[in-house]
């Protein structure tokens, strides 16, 4: 893998949530996405950057183009030292929402991505890593 693979954005306004948006249609352009699926990756990075500036007010993305087990796709790390998520059983649910939004941030993410995981620490902050496979 060459460094031009990982892509990193720090997050801390709206301008940069568009920059992150940009960046992981282009790598997921750039190593054969379809239209749809580069819709569905650009989509969930601003989900995700959206989180980083809603609750933790700052932090950062990295998309990196991964190959495990022969398969290869892309890989979005959204990372924040905010105030972590209270409840991810809660977070996870369609229509909840600490922020008076539409609830759709993490649930729709899962949904567009392939894999999920999420740690986060009360006080500590939060990492969230979302996968999508080239089919």
């Amino acid at each position: 893998m060459n460094n031009n693979s990982v892509t990193c954005v720090a997050i801390g306004s709206e301008g940069d949530i568009v920059e992150a948006r940009q960046k992981g249609r282009e790598l997921s352009k750039q190593i054969g996405f379809g239209l749809t699926d580069q819709a569905r990756i650009a989509t969930g990075i601003s989900e995700l950057a959206r989180n980083i500036l809603l609750y933790a007010g700052s932090g950062q993305v990295i998309i990196n183009i991964v190959e495990i087990e022969g398969r290869r796709g892309i890989e979005i790390m959204a990372q924040d030292q905010g105030p972590g998520i209270m409840s991810l059983e809660q977070a996870l649910t369609d229509g909840f929402s600490t922020s008076r939004g539409l609830g759709v941030g993490l649930p729709g993410t899962k949904r567009l991505m392939d894999e999920l995981y999420i740690e986060s620490t009360f006080n500590q902050g939060t990492v969230v890593i979302a996968r999508k496979w080239i089919n």
